[in-house]
């Protein structure tokens, strides 16, 4: 019964991460304009995501418009583009597998082959959370590498966005929730019933003066 729990509550944390995943790498807030030096007071403010980019007027009025090439995006935002989509699929190959293997389906009776397509889902979801956190902190680096360059622009820097803290949340969801789902599987020596085998007997010793 408590492995039941924990793979609900690892399902429903890896779900989590996996929508936070999602609008993460999608919304174009990873990072936004400094207000410093000469920027304090400004008539815009810009922000910045994986796709796109808009241009934030002080009515309110927004304007974003998508890169227009890939290949001259910078080297963090090209291995952020790819690790994240790729850190998705698994997450949502993982979910799939995880809804089959779970003990509160039907989709499989051996339980000890369920018991093994929890750990695959536990390690996906693991995997998946791992490809989400390498390009948030490597974006994040950059950022900041940046901002304390006294080479760049005032009118250049850029801060973390929202996504990023929304990222590092979904990744530490899916790793949790996944290790969730590892703890939850049953031990090698369950059998196809589901209960563990009986300890065997050995055979009695028998001392040979008692035929004599």
């Amino acid at each position: 019964m408590a492995s039941t729990g924990l793979q609900i509550l690892g399902i429903v944390l890896t779900a989590g991460g996996l929508l936070s995943a999602i609008v993460s790498c999608i919304l174009p807030l990873w990072k936004i304009k400094a207000f410093v030096g000469d920027n304090i007071v400004v008539a815009e403010s810009y922000t910045e995501g994986l796709w796109s980019s808009c241009v934030i007027q002080s009515t309110g009025q927004r304007q974003c418009k998508d890169f227009d090439s890939m290949l001259a995006l910078k080297q963090e935002q090209q291995a952020a583009r790819a690790l994240t989509v790729t850190s998705i699929t698994v997450a949502i190959l993982a979910l799939f597998v995880s809804i089959i293997g779970a003990k509160c389906t039907n989709c499989i009776e051996e339980n000890l082959f369920k018991a093994k397509i929890m750990l695959l889902a536990g390690t996906l979801f693991c995997i998946s959370g791992l490809l989400f956190f390498i390009p948030v902190c490597w974006y994040a680096n950059s950022i900041i590498r940046d901002f304390y360059d006294p080479q760049v622009l005032p009118s250049e820097k850029r801060e973390l966005g929202l996504c990023l803290f929304l990222g590092w949340g979904a990744a530490g969801f899916l790793f949790i929730g996944g290790f969730l789902l590892c703890c939850s599987c049953e031990q090698a020596e369950t059998d196809h019933t589901g209960r563990a085998p009986l300890p065997v007997a050995s055979p009695p010793s028998y001392d040979k003066r008692d035929y004599v």
